[in-house]
């Protein structure tokens, strides 16, 4: 059965499917949640607010509309929602990239120097993209990193999607910009892009 028929089921009486529709994004929801908690050392209340991000999603489906958003990304928008919420409730919203455990895409290489080099590179990107504003480090870290296309970025940040774009230019110009002087000019993006193409 698809997202759609589940909740069409689900809809109709059938809520016994609900933990269908759990099971498949269980996983992906707690990974997501645990990772934007890390950084303020809450990643214990991972299973908490995942547990509250479907209960508030159960709660709300009859509001859900298919037409708007996906399934997956109205439920990372709830998950999103519910973390920043205990973020500001805890007074620790400032996720940063590293803390946040996204590692770059870098192939793995046996020389010593290299793995250094490497390394110190991808902290150096690290802390570039740290340095963003909130929307703009949110915007590529969920392009670059989750892989999500601009439609669903535009959904959980709430923005339209030639803001994304927007945003994501800004934040690429200025990774670049901050690189620059580490990789030069010329190759600043290209190292950057290097490090996160699987």
């Amino acid at each position: 059965m698809t997202d759609s028929q589940l909740i069409r089921e689900i809809k109709d009486g059938n809520v016994e499917l609900y933990s269908e529709l759990m099971q498949r994004y269980q996983r992906k929801i707690i990974a997501f949640i645990y990772h934007m908690l890390k950084s303020a050392g809450l990643e214990l209340l991972a299973e908490d607010l995942c547990s509250e991000t479907f209960y508030k999603a159960y709660r709300s489906l009859h509001s859900f509309r298919e037409m708007d958003a996906s399934f997956s990304t109205w439920l990372y928008t709830i998950a999103r929602n519910t973390v920043l919420s205990e973020l500001r409730k805890q007074k620790a919203a400032n996720v940063s990239l590293e803390e946040a455990g996204y590692e770059p895409v870098a192939s793995s290489d046996d020389i010593p120097e290299q793995q250094a080099l490497r390394k110190e590179r991808m902290e150096m990107v690290r802390e570039a993209i740290n340095n963003l504003p909130e929307k703009q480090r949110s915007a590529l870290i969920l392009r670059e990193y989750d892989q999500l296309d601009y439609q669903e970025i535009a959904s959980i940040l709430g923005q339209t999607v030639s803001s994304v774009k927007s945003l994501l230019f800004r934040a690429r110009a200025s990774v670049k910009a901050q690189l620059e002087p580490y990789f030069g000019s010329a190759s600043a993006m290209e190292e950057f892009e290097r490090m996160n193409t699987p």
